[in-house]
């Protein structure tokens, strides 16, 4: 069967649209057809025309028809001219503009910001900024002062200038001095006593997980793969014991108990609860934080004693909170950081706790007194994930500028630089093997 209705656009010279058949093709709109496609043609036996006197101005009448020599440099010269006249200035300008933000993007990342938010307006000052915008917390302020310092740096970049490379080295040598003064201050002698403490645990600890690995090579092949076999087979079977609804709001972290009869909950609600395994029973409310609770971390000495520390939380609200199982209100609060709190752990001993940070860094606490031992940055941004070696002598950060880094406690020094992660690592994990570590991060990796 044939069409029933046929519908013919033409377009003139103008831009008008002309008349609109309906229906069969007459007479009259076949040669009106006919005729628009005579003058296509025309027009482009004209443009090839075009393309053939183009071809043939140069010296050596390049020749564009066949079996003629053909000049490769001389056409490639005139379609790339055809190309940059394709770009819109518009277009140009939009993606130099792409170009140079990228650039910023990637010197900014390698500028070290103070955390102490006095040391951030003096810079802010120093530059001929205002200290402070309507609205702007200390987080906020560090972002402005890196995007500050980076146009500056490709300003100067860009300029060149021989005056310019020399006030660029004085300048670089007043922030060294700033930075000596923030990074490498000298340490107290509580923290000499922790490093010294740290060192002979360490040493200890380690000398029994060699010891165990090495009785565990003498174990044959064959014994190893069927623990592996039924540890499988075990993992396969698993099923959920219980379920409950833990809280108002949605749960941020989630820690058991050493014991593990015992399991904490906390949430956005800044609530932590207690629970008891299998049952599922709330043993315990714990209020203190008043926003979202982002660490969780049991002592490994939980429940030896009355009255000891059990467990560390950290929050939004820029506390951390010490606690006793025992009682619903905490036991003790570290103070020191200026951001959200994400992630707090135990050291193997016990008696210290680290903790990091969106301000930055990372630090270390006696748990006993209460005191903050160390503020160590490194980290360009934020710094989302913390955890201790299983001997004590190391420690792992990660945050947000996608870098992963080993630290020693015994000297302080930054012992590893873990690069790999396109985008932002949010955790990581020591292998109980004491020297494999694991990252996770926003690059699906």
């Amino acid at each position: 069967m044939s069409p029933k209705c046929i519908v013919i656009f033409y377009m003139s010279n103008s831009g008008k649209k002309e008349r609109i058949h309906f229906g069969t093709l007459e007479k009259e709109a076949v040669a009106h057809a006919k005729r628009k496609r005579e003058e296509e043609e025309e027009h482009d036996a004209m443009s090839t025309t075009v393309v053939d006197n183009l071809l043939d101005i140069s010296e050596g009448a390049v020749s564009a028809r066949p079996g003629a020599h053909i000049d490769l440099d001389q056409i490639d010269e005139v379609m790339g001219d055809d190309e940059e006249l394709m770009l819109t200035d518009d277009a140009l300008a939009t993606r130099r503009r792409a170009m140079a933000e990228f650039d910023r993007k990637r010197i900014a990342r390698t500028i070290a910001i103070p955390t102490n938010d006095a040391h951030v307006k003096d810079a802010l000052r120093q530059n001929e900024q205002p200290i402070c915008l309507f609205g702007e917390d200390a987080g906020d302020r560090r972002d402005r002062l890196r995007y500050i310092l980076s146009k500056i740096a490709i300003e100067r970049r860009d300029a060149g200038s021989e005056q310019q490379e020399i006030e660029d080295e004085d300048m670089k040598s007043d922030d060294e001095d700033e930075v000596q003064e923030v990074f490498y201050t000298e340490g107290s002698e509580a923290l000499l006593q922790a490093r010294q403490n740290i060192a002979k645990q360490s040493l200890a600890r380690a000398e029994q997980r060699i010891e165990r690995q090495r009785e565990d090579c003498k174990v044959d092949l064959a014994s190893v793969r069927r623990l592996r076999q039924n540890l499988v087979a075990q993992l396969t079977n698993y099923t959920i014991v219980g379920s409950q609804v833990g809280d108002d709001r949605p749960l941020s972290r989630i820690a058991f108990a050493p014991n593990s009869r015992q399991v904490l909950a906390g949430s956005w609600s800044g609530a932590i609860k207690l629970w008891d395994i299998p049952g599922c029973k709330m043993a315990r409310l714990f209020r203190g934080h008043t926003d979202r609770v982002g660490g969780l971390s049991f002592n490994p000495r939980a429940g030896q004693s009355k009255g000891c520390v059990d467990f560390a939380s950290g929050a939004s609200d820029n506390e951390i909170f010490l606690w006793s199982l025992e009682k619903d209100t905490p036991v003790g609060n570290l103070k020191g950081h200026q951001s959200r709190v994400v992630h707090v752990d135990h050291h193997p001993s016990g008696d210290y706790l680290g903790s990091a940070s969106y301000d930055g860094s990372w630090r270390l606490w006696d748990i006993a007194t209460e005191q903050e031992l160390l503020l160590q940055e490194g980290h360009s941004r934020e710094v989302f994930a913390l955890r201790f070696q299983c001997d004590g002598s190391l420690v792992a950060t990660a945050g947000l500028d996608g870098i992963g880094r080993i630290w020693d406690l015994r000297s302080g020094r930054s012992i590893a630089e873990l690069e790999g992660h396109a985008k932002e690592i949010f955790g990581l994990d020591w292998s109980p093997n004491g020297y494999q570590l694991a990252t996770g991060s926003a690059d699906n990796t």
